[in-house]
């Protein structure tokens, strides 16, 4: 090592010194973070910023600039650094930030805090995940809007992952599905450093990625000095572009903390290298220890130069749309509407509406006919299913399979992959100009938790659908039967969560997702059928929580009971309230709450007209109970896991019947003896 870096280093060596100890200084000042990975992975940064990638650091959005996601996000001062001396709106005190209060160079990469940063890693595995996503969202706008002479949208998805990434099992999912699809607009560099937290990789990852990348029919390339040999980086991403039919890997053997003493050692991975060693390092690489934070003006025009490169290249490429423009009128509208992010006028009025005479149905066979009813009208509504297509309703009549041959496809067979469902359409979305959607069983969201949970960070607008949302589904058992999911869900900040009791508010669903284009939706749907409300509608499912049914509502009295439901025990507590009401319990109202964030957004005169001040509010959900608190004085629900029968007789089994929500309601009655109900929380909050 010491020999190594006492050669005289060439011109292009001193740029990624200065970009290595740059690094080094970040994390230093920070006293904070991930000196190790940054300096190992420092020549592919340069190879991609200084010779390979378009971009414009002018405009961070032009939408045909190359993609680049770091997905072994923990390195992000590599990120921010590269941003910073490409020319990027990231000063010299942004970087001098890191890690603190109010920077927009926070631990790991938020998408949200620069334009820039295209996607939000950290979780390993996502990153290369969503960088599927984008490949095939390139891809199927691609085979929509290029025509002879015209490659509106030809970019590249280049990825940086590490030894975590490919551990984890999100990224093998997603690896295989892009190998299927043959995505060879996706090249991965993938930092080998033989490096994780605990040590050396022997200890628990000795496989040979190369050899599972070729199964997974991927083109896998290696470079064996990721250190020092740029020229054959260079190489090698030049052959990946040159790549026709599959996605590409590169495999460059790297060494964490490239200079330093801690070099290849956990020691570098995450904590600051530490005053002398960082000076140690600077003198090994040679750069000077008294100077921190330091690029001279040769490094830094290696990227400003090919900044100014993506600046003409956005130029020739807009030059380019307005030729397109003229010669393809209609597709050039619609290309720059969904880049901009509109929605088609009128979409709403696409969503069917029922009346109480229409026959029953399961909400997730309702969900179908709206998904097929928005995509005739929104041809940037793409998705698919995790092997689950006649289950959850979810094909699109409009289109044919998202397949190698067929990338203007609409429909995704996403195959038994959740987890990389979810954390592919994350990289649809940041991608652009496409709204996607992801099936499944309810109980199985639990599985794409962790993209669940990146898509609400981000900010995506994801529609999750997750049919069988019951103990309703019933002869599969526990282990299909969704009872805390909800929780988990709703738990989750920056995530909605529908409910749907019948056609109507399915449609009221969907028209929320699309009015909300910052926050990722699940919609929970029923396998059995529901009857429609005569109170429900569009208008009224858009607040949230709604009064679908009322004993007397031709009454000037306060109700002596709200029964608070969603979903198919809406039509439980109808029949629970009229039970009540010929008991003499007094006037019963039943409040349908479809997405229980939305309702606490609207006004205080109106949560207190659905849920009054002083009346008892008895909640009834099949599902967990937790959280019911805010809106209800006693719950009925589940709390232990489900039954293996038919549904009704598990709803029985279970005390989930409309008979045992009376005797629970009336139990509440009782306790209170006719006193107002205490305050609640819904209520408080405001």
């Amino acid at each position: 090592m010491a020999a190594a870096a006492a050669a005289a280093p060439s011109d292009e060596m001193k740029c990624v010194n200065a970009i290595r100890v740059f690094c080094a200084d970040v994390v230093q000042k920070a006293n904070s973070g991930h000196p190790g990975a940054p300096m190992g992975c420092a020549p592919m940064a340069h190879v991609l910023w200084s010779k390979i990638m378009s971009y414009n650091p002018a405009n961070p959005k032009w939408f045909n600039r190359d993609r680049f996601i770091l997905s072994n996000g923990h390195a992000c001062a590599l990120l921010y650094t590269m941003l910073h001396v490409s020319g990027y709106d990231l000063s010299l005190d942004d970087l001098k930030s890191f890690r603190q209060i109010g920077a927009v160079t926070a631990g790991h990469p938020e998408n949200e805090m620069h334009p820039a940063i295209e996607a939000t890693t950290g979780p390993l595995g996502q990153g290369i995940s969503q960088g599927v996503g984008m490949a095939m969202a390139a891809k199927h706008l691609g085979a929509r809007f290029n025509k002879d002479g015209f490659p509106m949208v030809d970019n590249k998805i280049f990825v940086i992952c590490g030894d975590g990434c490919l551990q984890e099992g999100v990224s093998g999912e997603a690896s295989s599905l892009a190998g299927h699809l043959g995505l060879n607009n996706l090249i991965v560099l993938y930092d080998d450093n033989k490096i994780t937290i605990d040590g050396s990789t022997d200890l628990s990852f000795t496989e040979d990625v190369g050899a599972r990348y070729a199964a997974y029919g991927w083109n896998v390339l290696e470079v064996a000095d990721g250190d020092t040999d740029i020229a054959g980086i260079e190489a090698a991403v030049r052959a990946a572009q040159a790549e026709t039919e599959r996605p590409t890997i590169i495999k460059i053997r790297t060494s964490i903390g490239f200079g330093s003493s801690k070099a290849g050692s956990e020691s570098a991975h995450g904590a600051p290298l530490g005053a002398d060693v960082l000076a140690e390092t600077k003198r090994n690489l040679g750069c000077d220890p008294e100077k921190s934070f330091y690029i001279s003006d040769e490094t830094r025009s290696n990227f400003t130069s090919r900044a100014a490169a993506g600046a003409a290249a956005e130029a020739e490429w807009n030059a380019l749309m307005a030729r397109y423009a003229e010669a393809y009128p209609a597709e050039a509208a619609e290309l720059q509407r969904r880049i901009r992010g509109e929605l088609p006028a009128g979409i709403v009025e696409k969503l069917p509406v029922y009346t109480a005479a229409d026959k029953a149905d399961a909400t997730r066979n309702l969900s179908g006919v709206a998904l097929n009813a928005l995509a005739e009208a929104m041809p940037e509504l793409v998705g698919g299913s995790a092997d689950l297509t006649p289950s959850n309703k979810t094909l699109l009549k409009v289109s044919g399979d998202f397949q190698k041959a067929t990338p203007e496809g609409r429909y995704f067979r996403f195959g038994v992959r959740e987890h990389a469902m979810a954390a592919v359409c994350n990289g649809m979305v940041a991608y652009g100009a496409v709204v996607p959607y992801a099936g499944t069983f309810l109980n199985f969201i639990g599985y794409a938790a962790g993209a669940v949970r990146v898509s609400a960070i981000s900010g995506f607008r994801v529609i999750y659908v997750g049919t069988h949302d019951s103990i309703a589904l019933g002869e599969d058992g526990p282990t299909h039967q969704p009872i805390e999911i909800m929780l988990m869900l709703r738990g989750m900040p920056n995530m909605h969560v529908y409910r749907p009791a019948d056609g109507n508010e399915v449609s009221a669903a969907y028209a929320s997702m699309l009015a909300h284009p910052h926050t990722p939706a699940v919609i929970a749907l029923t396998r059995q059928n529901l009857p429609h409300l005569a109170t429900s509608s569009i208008a009224n499912g858009l607040k949230g929580g709604y009064t679908a049914f009322d004993t007397a509502p031709d009454s000037a009295d306060a109700p002596a009971l709200v029964i608070a439901a969603t979903g198919s025990e809406v039509s439980m507590g109808m029949d629970a309230a009229k039970a009540l009401a010929a008991a003499g319990a007094g006037r019963v109202q039943v409040a349908s709450l479809l997405c229980t964030d939305i309702f606490e957004t609207q006004d205080a005169e109106y949560i207190a007209s659905v849920l009054p001040h002083g009346v008892p509010v008895i909640s009834v959900e099949a599902a967990s109970t937790l959280g019911w608190e805010r809106f209800a004085h006693s719950s009925m629900g589940l709390d232990r896991f489900g039954l293996s029968g038919p549904g009704p007789a598990v709803y029985k089994a279970l005390g989930m019947t409309s008979d045992a929500l009376v005797a629970k309601a009336q139990a509440l009655l009782a306790r209170l003896g006719g006193a107002a109900a205490p305050l609640l929380p819904v209520h408080t909050r405001l």
